[in-house]
């Protein structure tokens, strides 16, 4: 008796087939992308596809999905689900791949108008694993001399064919199959023909911009699609479900902004709010795309929640996204601002966020009180469990991964679609940050803010005239100006030059008096040499916090300096762990060697 083809290793007594797994993603696309959904609307527009392209689109999505793990059809692949000690030669969507490029079976998708190059390129690299004719992966380079048995002849896949032909409207039956072996001399016109397809769609894509984005958007959706039937199964949800409970949730509005984040972050900062300036009452003009450029200390992210409030009230958005070159200013913008929002629609997203999220709640400021930000169902489904967030602070990576094909990044892309967004400390990019930026600028559609204190001009001119982002504030805003010349020229800083020897009598000279001291070096070992001076000298704890610690001791030494505890000690630290504050006369000199 034939074995059941499997889609998935075993659960436990659950099994999953094939014909399962491939009929889940299809429906899974179904419920994503379905017409008439803002979710559907906003990722279209995100690739800059026109919403009458929509059932195009989905009927796309929906062959791949019903082709996209055909390859699994073969005897390695079988053998490995059901644990035996198989090697794969082959990747399985590069076997689906080969079947989409069997010249019958190409004819046979290609009459029912069905561009099948898309299909193909997005069924090679759902998984990503797809090198060419080189890497780690070759494509159909076996790793084996012994030929990979194919399957294509299971009735679970003449059953996928038929719901393929069923979809775009097929009246003939699928073509037959050359042969049983990979190794067999049948396949090499549909192996030739995958690389001739694959190096004419290549040299076609920059003359053809609209066909290039829709497949990316086939692409990305498929990845999407495929995960979301991947962990639902594994994590026994119900697939609509679930699907319509995170991601089909009401827009937000600037009602919710201004309930969940803006008057708890004003009433948190007690006597400190003197009211909106005029440079954050303009940030509400700014329009769709802008660019904001204000000094240290100016409000820019009261502003930008001042902008995210103003899109809310003009056009449809699921979330609001504050993104950050680095973990502890996205960990800070969590804690300043996001965390005031109900602790369901909140998450921070970098590489260390959970151990960031255990160590405040530890110590937990009022606006984390009695609330809990792990959900650890939701952290089993990893990315997708992130699809119910309205607020988000995290790190650049995280989200524009996708465009170097991260795939927490692609599986985050139905969020990030359906948001306004905000590039913090743009200047602080590196050379590869700042690509992807641009590149994200120039061929994605979503509202966006970048920020910054300053901008080379170089920079400044890419954003504004290639990337089309509109300055604020300009000449005309003089209100806006006026504001931030009054804040610029206010006194915050006290700038001696000295000497290492003169300042050091002036840190002990502060710590004597009660007051504290935060001196900055630039590599570690100074720090260090700092640290045993200062104790010798003073007989105290000092503190030392820099780069080479366990990220446990890290956060905690962070902590201890952000909040500044402990009157009587002198904390120090590397430069390349924490940036010098302010200046505050009242607690002695911030001295920054």
């Amino acid at each position: 008796m034939t074995t059941t083809l499997l889609g998935k290793s075993a659960k436990g007594a659950r099994h999953l087939s094939l014909l399962q797994h491939l009929e889940d993603t299809a429906v899974a696309a179904t419920h994503v992308f379905r017409a008439g959904t803002r979710q559907a609307e906003r990722y279209l527009a995100f690739f800059k596809i026109p919403a009458s392209e929509h059932s195009r689109f989905l009927l796309h999505l929906q062959v791949a999905a019903l082709f996209h793990d055909v390859g699994k059809a073969n005897d390695e692949f079988q053998a490995m689900v059901r644990h035996k000690a198989v090697r794969q030669s082959l990747r399985h969507e590069h076997l689906s791949a080969l079947l989409l490029c069997e010249p019958a079976m190409r004819l046979w998708l290609e009459s029912a108008a069905i561009d099948v190059d898309v299909i193909t390129a997005a069924v090679l690299s759902h998984h990503l694993k797809a090198s060419g004719q080189d890497g780690d992966w070759r494509v159909l380079q076996a790793r084996s001399a012994t030929p990979t048995i194919l399957r294509f002849d299971d009735p679970q896949i003449a059953t996928a064919l038929r719901r393929v032909a069923n979809l775009v409207g097929l009246q003939d039956p699928p073509p037959a199959f050359p042969a049983t072996s990979f190794a067999h001399q049948a396949w090499t016109p549909a192996f030739e023909a995958l690389f001739q397809h694959a190096a004419l769609f290549s040299r076609q894509r920059t003359q053809n911009l609209p066909r290039w984005n829709f497949l990316l958007a086939v692409k990305a959706g498929l990845i999407i699609a495929d995960s979301v039937a991947s962990g639902l199964w594994r994590e026994d949800h119900d697939l609509e479900r679930w699907i319509n409970d995170v991601l089909h949730r009401s827009a937000i509005t600037a009602d919710d902004i201004e309930r969940d984040v803006l008057e708890k972050r004003i009433k948190e900062l007690g006597p400190k709010w003197t009211g909106w300036h005029g440079f954050q009452e303009g940030a509400s003009n700014i329009g769709r795309r802008g660019l904001l450029l204000a000094a240290c200390g100016a409000g820019k992210t009261l502003a930008a929640w001042r902008w995210a409030h103003a899109i809310a009230a003009k056009e449809p958005i699921g979330r609001v996204i504050f993104l950050y070159p680095t973990r502890g200013t996205a960990t800070e913008g969590f804690r300043d601002y996001v965390a005031h929002a109900p602790e369901g629609e909140v998450a921070l997203v970098h590489g260390t966020s959970a151990y960031e999220l255990q160590g405040m709640q530890e110590n937990p400021s009022d606006s984390m009180k009695d609330k809990s930000f792990v959900d650890e169902g939701a952290a089993r489904l990893f990315s997708l469990g992130l699809w119910d967030k309205r607020y988000f602070s995290a790190t650049v990576d995280q989200f524009l991964g996708f465009i170097e094909h991260s795939y927490g990044g692609l599986c985050l892309l139905p969020a990030l679609a359906d948001a306004a967004v905000v590039f913090d400390e743009v200047h602080s990019y590196d050379p590869r940050m700042w690509n992807a930026l641009v590149t994200f600028l120039q061929r994605f559609d979503i509202p966006v803010l970048c920020m910054t204190a300053t901008l080379p001009p170089t920079r400044r001119q890419t954003l504004t005239e290639a990337c089309g982002l509109l300055a604020y504030p300009t000449s005309t805003d003089m209100l806006a100006l006026d504001d931030l010349e009054a804040n610029e020229t206010h006194p915050r800083y006290r700038i001696t030059a000295t000497t290492k020897d003169a300042a050091l009598e002036s840190a002990i000279e502060a710590v004597r008096a009660g007051q504290r001291v935060l001196w900055v070096v630039n590599t570690v070992r100074r720090c260090q040499q700092l640290a045993r001076q200062l104790r010798d000298r003073l007989k105290l704890t000092v503190g030392v916090y820099h780069s080479r610690f366990r990220l446990m001791d890290r956060q905690q030494r962070h902590r201890d300096t952000s909040t500044r505890r402990s009157a009587s000690r002198a904390i120090f630290a590397s430069a390349s762990t924490v940036n010098a504050p302010p200046n505050d006369p009242a607690q002695g000199p911030a001295l920054n060697d």
